[in-house]
């Protein structure tokens, strides 16, 4: 086994976690199954992580990761503000239909760590760093399209946070791929509204 800075190795973790969680479901995952899937032993795997808070945690924080980051690169001025978020949108919606297992991960996170006494706090994060991203996203498109808004960052971050959740949700539970179109044309037009252009 190669030997790999801390940082490498608890990303490494994380990934191997995500996928097992993805497929077993959160209270089925063990860190046995985790350190077998990233090929390590448990004490390599209790080394990086002090409790299964902190893994938890990670997880939320990278799968989180994934998709902003997807998002990020999609989102560059285009000639109108419209196209600049349906591209932001697409990217994101993209995203959730090549990895539905990882966004379905994300709900059950959600209520594991709402259920499970001590890791509530994780919940709350887990939605922290959704209008964290929001705000980061919004901030990058008022800075390279010189956007006045409507309404504070705060409350538009948190609002579109809602709105993607709700609609990844919608998503995963109906499949419904024809109806995307309609609903991005709609998402787009109501934040445009929300948007004023200099």
């Amino acid at each position: 086994m190669a030997r790999l800075p801390s940082a490498e190795r608890r990303r490494q973790l994380t990934e191997a976690a995500i996928r097992v969680m993805a497929r077993d479901g959160v209270p089925r995952t063990t860190t046995r199954s985790i350190a077998a899937e990233a090929g390590v032993s448990l004490s390599v795997f209790h080394y990086c992580f002090d409790s299964k808070q902190q893994l938890v945690e990670s997880v939320i924080t990278t799968i989180t990761g994934h998709y902003v980051t997807v998002v990020k690169e999609a989102i560059r001025p285009r000639a109108t503000l419209e196209e600049t978020v349906r591209a932001g949108f697409q990217a994101y919606w993209d995203h959730v239909r090549a990895h539905p297992d990882e966004h379905m991960l994300t709900y059950e996170l959600t209520q594991y760590a709402l259920r499970s006494p001590g890791f509530e706090h994780l919940a709350r994060r887990q939605y922290e760093l959704y209008a964290e991203a929001y705000t980061e996203l919004i901030d990058q498109l008022r800075g390279t399209m010189g956007l006045r808004l409507r309404v504070p960052v705060p409350v538009l971050a948190r609002y579109l946070a809602a709105m993607t959740d709700g609609l990844t949700l919608n998503y995963l539970v109906l499949g419904d791929d024809t109806a995307w179109t309609a609903i991005l044309d709609t998402v787009i037009a109501h934040v445009a509204g929300l948007v004023e252009e200099n």
